[in-house]
């Protein structure tokens, strides 16, 4: 009897010992993640932590932001800023191939094919209406790329609406759909790869792309032969977010608590200087919508 009372004394505490362990791992709210914050044990991120890896749309097309190389590592802003929001959760992290014709509808592909897609996807009202997009993490707006010869030529939205102009796009995304609403006299040509453009642009298959202040720096950098003459001046101005269905507030209040940690820690800074970018949230209301 008292070897009975001794062995269920020493199971008491065993069980006890391990739940205190499980308590510095868990909470009532959830599980601790790599830094320590609490992560849902319901919703969408717990499917992820479930899974254990975070699954991210992404075009890789779009340098600096989203770039495949051809070996199919990915680079870029966007790619960094998703490798943070996985490292929050505390999961490893996979890219899945979209496209800017298709990227709403796999967005809201059922069954999902990624969490939430993430590049240069600007922050607008319809895509708000029918999706969910997190805060602002990157300034945007359209200017144009030219060859460096015709950079004097190209000096304001009319000298570029005209017919013997030609001006190429990537196909359904906002750059061809600023292109078909504010040029009605110049040619407008669709061009399939959008990472190639530039390229067509310097060669003289077309005088002018549609871009934006964010991916134009970076070709002027690496291509002489090309300016971006307007880049001081854009044409439109807003923001570059993530994007992602419906239904998953938990996730989208986890990514823009990473946004926010970033811009108050200075990572966010540092980030844009990586690549090249204007940093611009030092007043929030030169962004505000």
């Amino acid at each position: 009897m008292k070897r009975y009372k001794l062995w269920v004394l020493t199971v008491w505490l065993v069980l006890g010992s391990l739940s205190a362990l499980a308590s510095c791992t868990t909470s009532d709210s959830g599980v601790h993640d790599q830094e320590g914050t609490d992560v849902p044990r319901t919703g969408k991120i717990a499917q992820i932590v479930e899974r254990g890896k975070l699954l991210v749309g992404t075009t890789g097309d779009y340098r600096p932001l989203s770039y495949r190389e051809a070996e199919g590592n990915y680079w870029g802003f966007g790619i960094e800023m998703a490798e943070k929001i996985a490292q929050r959760i505390g999961v490893d992290i996979t890219f899945v191939p979209t496209s800017w014709p298709t990227l709403s509808a796999d967005v809201m592909a059922d069954p999902q094919t990624f969490d939430f897609a993430i590049g240069g996807i600007t922050i607008t009202d319809s895509r708000k209406t029918a999706m969910l997009m997190s805060d602002g993490y990157l300034c945007n707006g359209k200017t144009i790329l030219c060859r460096a010869g015709d950079a004097q030529r190209f000096q304001s939205l009319a000298d570029i609406d005209r017919p013997e102009v030609c001006v190429m796009v990537n196909p359904g995304g906002l750059n061809e759909k600023f292109a078909r609403e504010q040029l009605s006299h110049a040619t407008i040509v669709v061009y399939p790869q959008n990472e190639e453009i530039p390229s067509q642009v310097a060669e003289g298959h077309a005088d002018v792309m549609i871009t934006e202040i964010t991916e134009a720096p970076w070709y002027v950098q690496n291509d002489t032969r090309l300016a971006a003459p307007l880049l001081s001046t854009p044409f439109t101005h807003g923001e570059i977010g993530v994007l992602m269905r419906k239904g998953q507030d938990d996730l989208l209040a986890l990514v823009n608590a990473v946004i926010a940690q970033m811009k108050a820690d200075g990572s966010l800074r540092k980030l844009h200087e990586k690549y090249g970018l204007v940093y611009g949230y030092d007043r929030p209301e030169e962004h505000s919508k």
